[in-house]
This record gives structure tokens, sequence and C-alpha cells, in this order.
């Protein structure tokens, strides 16, 4: 796997842009009329209070409480950064908040509170617990988190969880039931060595003795070895309760003979003598980050039979959190938890384990580039998995009601079930999925405008984010200079950076292009201007000799022109099938409009072409393609001349027997709203269209710019689609980010 890179640069401009840090919050209701202000804020809003103070129980019905977390620090143990006090914190507190919402839209706020004394900082969070539906404690150091946790779970009546201890405890159970399930053997008769008695490690001990790991096969180790009874030396009452009988003092011997080896401790902590020593198929969860106690490598080395977890994202069997945490509250706050309790953690693992076991649909594996099956590699589902939101929380749900937890039990699963697949967006699964074949491909990827720093800053990322390789045509000087100025300096070392003066390849690119073009009013002094001055044509020039596997242009220059450029080297308009296709993607959901770029004034051929075009591309994103034919009237009325076009285009398709679904003409409104679709039952289409054909290329213009200044839409593209080769056209106002994008389509040839 490529290893990815990013510069502190990098780091902090996307802190910085678009707005200064990670999320923002917004209204859910209409706040636009008076009416409106007088419901939301004074004299209405005296009603919802009147009804919960009356009946305390209505505020998860009239306030945001039941779906509201507060992920709270003092950091004192950030990251692996230290105590870096409260405010040097919030970047990381601000992140756990998007993860909750990203994978259980749970929404989340970061507190900071600057105080590392437990009774200041537990009285603070108590007295804000009216406002919350749960509490995430982070990055707080021990012993003081076992004080602050214990005491909080006592005083308040909404589910308390440090994730530092429990979440990686969780992840860890889920992967050791998978990892005993392969070997053939029983947690109650394993001999468990753990290494590293903070939290972490405490937390996954107490869950795997719940579990029915006996007290006496489970030995503790820590910096100055082994946790065994009478030992007085660096203890506490937390590393108390795990002490054992044993002659054991070191780590080295303790695993002697080990079934399971836990580590939450350092880089390097266990060695492959200590491994060879272990017990037959020994399970090895080197938990340590950044770096593991010990490398899958150097375990396989001298154990063949070793099943092994880490937890770092570039090995198999990852142990992240991600896969708990938003999962657990989800179901939690569902059933207005009073608590999380350890029957609702272990339900989360075992609820894991055994997605684990279940085949793994194919857009996950086609998003990690590899088959994925239940095995030695494969014990702890993968973090992207589209199960995860319809399958944890409703079997957390299940534990806390059980247990008496709930506060409102669930009473139809299936139901909650759907709601849960519901709340998701299926945007992020496409992108994280092109991106994921973007890295598989390794394209070389050919940048046009090496002038403009926004390309160049581009071009550095898809590199350092281990897409592929960045060909950027420009001048050494120039290119060195501009990116000195965006703080990148170094990276001038990495990219390829090409033109006509340092190519051998020029006199082959100008015999091309002569033949091409001597026909249409070129002579071989224009030919020499065109493949040596214009970068346009010169990288258009190398896609087509195989020097690149994708290109990248448009940032500088309207993108009319840029077509007319590259239709110098190939056949990019309307007369050879081209189209443009602009992805817009707005509160969940995925909408195409074509043509955006190539027909100015399609026919009925035209566009029944243009829907092909569009099908591919929606195909090539993972979406079932649901064409529109759109226009101001539906199933032709009012009659219109200029709708009949848009009524004869379906026909087209017909008689072209295209596999995918499509209807027209119609409205916009008929094309995507479930409720207008019911007055037209006869209607192919089963659902909302995700694909738009639009009239004409002014239409198409207009639809996704209003979409994007008025409703905020993010707008990809328009990806060209029918040509032969993976020639992508940015925008003339994309961001570095937006033309990353536009290089991970060409990457995956979408189009």
């Amino acid at each position: 796997m490529v290893k990815q890179k990013y510069t502190r640069e990098e780091a902090l401009a996307f802190h910085l842009e678009p707005t200064p840090g990670k999320f923002e919050i917004t209204a859910t209701v209409p706040m636009t009329t008076q009416r409106d202000l007088s419901l939301a804020y004074s004299p209405g809003v005296a009603v919802p209070c009147l009804e919960i103070a009356a009946n305390p129980e209505t505020a998860y019905d009239y306030t945001n409480k039941g779906n509201l977390v507060a992920v709270i620090s003092n950091g004192t143990a950030v990251l692996g950064l230290g105590n870096l006090g409260a405010l040097g914190s919030k970047p990381v507190m601000e992140g756990k908040a998007v993860l909750f919402k990203r994978f259980a839209d749970v929404n989340s706020i970061d507190i900071e509170l600057d105080t590392e004394d437990p009774d200041a900082f537990c009285n603070a969070v108590r007295l804000m617990g009216p406002t919350f539906g749960g509490i995430n404690l982070e990055d707080i150091k021990a012993p003081e988190c076992f004080i602050i946790e214990q005491r909080l779970k006592e005083e308040m009546d909404i589910p308390v969880f440090h994730d530092d201890q429990h979440g990686t405890a969780v992840i860890c159970a889920a992967g050791l039931i998978n990892a005993l399930h392969i070997s053939g053997k029983k947690i109650e008769n394993c001999k468990i060595v753990l290494n590293g008695a903070g939290a972490a490690g405490i937390a996954c001990l107490e869950l795997v003795k719940s579990m029915g790991a006996k007290h006496e096969n489970c030995i503790m180790c820590d910096t100055k070895g082994v946790i065994y009874q009478g030992r007085t030396e660096g203890m506490n009452q937390w590393k108390s309760a795990h002490a054992v009988k044993t002659e054991a003092r070191s780590l080295e011997e303790a695993m002697k003979g080990a079934d399971v080896f836990l580590g939450v401790s350092a880089k390097g902590a266990v060695t492959q003598d200590m491994v060879a020593s272990m017990a037959d198929d020994p399970v090895i969860f080197a938990m340590a980050n950044p770096d593991p106690e010990i490398t899958p490598e150097e375990a396989h080395e001298v154990r063949a039979d070793a099943i092994v977890a880490t937890g770092r994202s570039d090995y198999p069997n990852q142990v992240n959190n991600v896969l708990g945490f938003p999962y657990l509250f989800r179901g939690a706050l569902d059933i207005h938890a009073r608590a999380i309790n350890d029957e609702m953690k272990i339900a989360c693992a075992e609820a894991l384990a055994e997605l684990a076991r279940e085949d793994v649909p194919d857009e996950v594996a086609m998003a990690y580039g590899r088959n994925l099956s239940f095995g030695r590699d494969y014990i702890i589902p993968t973090p992207f998995d589209p199960r995860l939101i319809h399958r944890i929380p409703p079997a957390v749900a299940r534990a806390g009601m059980d247990t008496g937890a709930a506060r409102r039990p669930i009473i139809d699963m299936d139901a909650y079930e759907a709601s849960l697949k519901a709340r998701m967006d299926p945007t992020s699964n496409i992108l994280r999925g092109i991106n994921a074949r973007a890295r598989a491909a390794q394209a070389r990827m050919i940048f046009a405008e090496g002038d403009d720093p926004r390309v160049l800053r581009a071009a550095v990322m898809y590199q350092r984010n281990g897409l592929g390789k960045a060909l950027v045509v420009g001048r050494q000087d120039d290119v060195r200079t501009k990116l000195e100025a965006a703080g990148m300096g170094d990276a001038v070392r990495e990219l390829e950076i090409v033109n006509a003066a340092n190519t051998r390849h020029l006199p082959a690119y100008k015999e091309f292009l002569y033949d091409r073009l001597q026909r249409k009013g070129h002579d071989r002094q224009d030919i020499h201007r065109l493949a040596t001055r214009d970068r346009h044509v010169f990288a258009a020039l190398m896609l087509a000799h195989g020097h690149g596997d994708g290109l990248i242009t448009g940032a500088t220059r309207k993108s009319a022109h840029v077509m007319e450029l590259i239709n110098h080297v190939f056949d990019a308009d309307a007369q050879h099938g081209a189209v443009g296709v602009t992805a817009l993607l707005h509160k969940g959901r995925i909408v195409m409009i074509s043509d955006t770029l190539v027909h100015e004034w399609p026919d009925e051929e035209d566009l029944a072409t243009i829907a092909e075009r569009s099908a591919d591309v929606a195909r090539h994103l993972g979406l079932e393609p649901r064409v529109a034919f759109v226009s101001f009237s539906t199933f032709g009325y009012p009659v219109s001349e200029r709708a009949e076009k848009m009524h004869k285009a379906p026909k087209v398709l017909d008689r072209r027997g295209v596999s995918f679904e499509y209807e027209g003409e119609m409205t916009v409104d008929v094309a995507l709203n479930t409720r207008s679709q019911e007055n037209y039952p006869f209607s192919r289409l089963t659902g909302p269209a995700n694909i738009l054909v639009v009239p004409a290329r002014h239409s198409a213009s207009i639809s996704t710019k209003l979409m994007q200044e008025m409703a905020g839409a993010t707008v990809i593209g328009p990806i060209l689609a029918g040509i032969g080769e993976s020639i992508q056209i940015c925008s003339s106002v994309s961001t570095a980010n937006d033309i990353l994008n536009m290089a991970v389509l060409a990457a995956c040839k979408v189009g």
C-alpha cells in the first residue's frame, strides 16, 4: 500500500479553508418571516418550555438533546502528543465531533475545559448535563480519567463514555471474538497477556473478563513488568484489581505459552523471540500508535500461524475506534439511554464480529482495491462498510432495552433499521470509493497548467496522497518559485516537470499534429507553435502518445477555449459523441446534469447519446442510472415546439434498447420528488432520477451554477465522457481541492 504524506502547510490549510475549523451550525427550521421567529423564539417558544418543565422526558421530542453528544476534554493526553492543554486539544475534539456526524449522523459539539482538577472537571460536565443526550470524554490522562468517568457515570442520567478506554476495548473485543473463532479456542481457556496498564489497557482487560476470560488467566504488564499480587512499586487501585498470582516478572516470561497478546504500549515492546514462545495460533493485537509493538511482518517471520491486528490503516485488521463510538452512541441515543453499560459494549463487539464473518459487499471490496473475506487478514470490518450504520446501533439498542438502560424502547426494530439506512449520506461512500479506485490505479496524471499555484498544489496533493505520479507541464524555475510561495518548496523534487524543451518526443508530437491539422489550414510553423507554446495542446499530445494516463486542464482558461485546443489532438466534439456531465452533491443526494460542456442545442438523437454517456458515468461512480429528460412540460403538456425533442428522446432510447431506466419529458420536480411522481403511476422510473438530461447547454449551465451559488451544492465536473481518453476539464474558479477531485475522476477513467 502506498504511504500517504502531508506537509505542515497542507494540514494547516485544511483547517483554515474555506472557514476556520471543521464544522458549523445550521438551522433545521425556517427562519425567514416574523412568524418563523415568533415560533422559534418569543413568544412561541414558551409552549415547549412549559411542556418540558412539566415532563422532562419531552425534551427529547422538542429539542435536539436526543441527537446531541458533547466531546469533552481538558487536553491532558492529546493523541500521542501529551499535555497540550484545553485549547491545544480543540482541533482533535472538533475532529471527533465531525466523525460522529460522518459515520452515524450524530450531532456533536466539542467542549474544552481549562482545568486539571477532577472535581472542577466533573462539576462543569455535570452542570451541562441537561443540554446533551450523551457525553464522550476524550484525551484525559490516567489515572484522572478513571476518577472522572466513574464519578460522572454515578452523577449523570445520560451515557458517559471515555472513548480512549472503552472504544479501543470494544473493537479489540470484536477482533478477539473472531480471532478465537478462527483458532478454535474458547476465551475462558485462553492465557491472555496485556502490555500497557493505562486507560485503554485496563478497559480492554476488564471487557474481555466481562466476556468470559478468567481473572487468573490474564496477566497485565506495565513498564516495570508483570503486575503480580504483592507488588507495591508503581501501583494504583486500578492496576491492583488485575494483579494475579504468578511467578512471571517480565513481559518476556509472561508471553511463554500465551494464547493472546494485547498491546497498548510502545513501539518495539514485543520481540520475535516472545512471539515464538507463544501457544499455537497466537493472537497478537499490537495496537500501539503510530507504530505497533511488533509489525505483522516481524510476527509472521517467526509464526506463520499468528493472527495479527494493529492500530494502523496500512495493515490488515485495523483496530479503529471509529467502528465503535459513533454506533454505540447512535444506539444509546435512540433509546434515550441512561448509560452505556457493559452489555451494550459487548453487544457492539459481537455485532461487529458477526458482520466481519459475512460476505463483504462489492462496493467495499472495490473501494479497498482487494477482495475481503473472513479469515486471518480480515477479522474486523472496515470503517467504511455501509452496513455498520444499520447493523451495530440496533444491537446496542436491544442490549440497552434488555438491561433496563432505555427510557424509550424501540417498538418496531425493522422500521428503526430502515430509518438508520436513510440517515447516511450516499455521496460520501461514492467519493471514498473513487478515491480508493484511483489509489489502486496509480495513474500518471498530466497537469497541463503548471503555471498556476492551484494546479501545483493539486499535483502535489495527488502524489502525496499516494494516488500516482504527477506530471506537471511547466518551466522548472517557475514551478519552483510558485511552490515556494505556497510554502511547498520541498515538493519540486517530487514532481516530474515536463515541457517542450526537455522532452525527446517533440518531433513525434509535431508529426502527429501535422497529420491531423494539415487539411484544416495549419502549416508546419503553426504546428510548431501549437506543440511548443500551448500547454493544453502539449499535454494532450503527451496523453495521445501514452506518456500519461490522464489529463487535467481548464483551470486557467474558459472551458470552450480548452475544448477547442483539445480537439486539435482528439475528437472531443458533439459530432463524435463527446458529452459533459456535471455531478451535483447536495444534502446527501447526487444528481448529474448533462450536457454541460459540448452540445449547444442537441436534437433527440444527441439527447439519447447524452443519456447513454451519462449512464456510463453514473455506473462508474457506483450509481444505478435513472435518467429524466427534463423540460417545462410533463408528458406532453403544455404542448410546445421547444419541448418536442425531449418528448422524442426516450423513443430513440427505446429503439436503441439500452439497459437503464429513463423517462420524459417531465419537469424537474416530477423527476426528483417521489410525491410528485405518484401522480404519474405509468412512469418507468422506479425512484427519483439521478441524471437530468436538459434541453441545451445554456439550461445546463444555468442549473448547475444556480445550485452552486444559491444552494451551496458541491459541483464535480463537467466530467468529459465518450472520447476514449481520460481528460477532465476543471472550472476556472476551481480550488486546489476541486482540481484534485477531477484528477481522481481521471485516474478512475470515469467517463
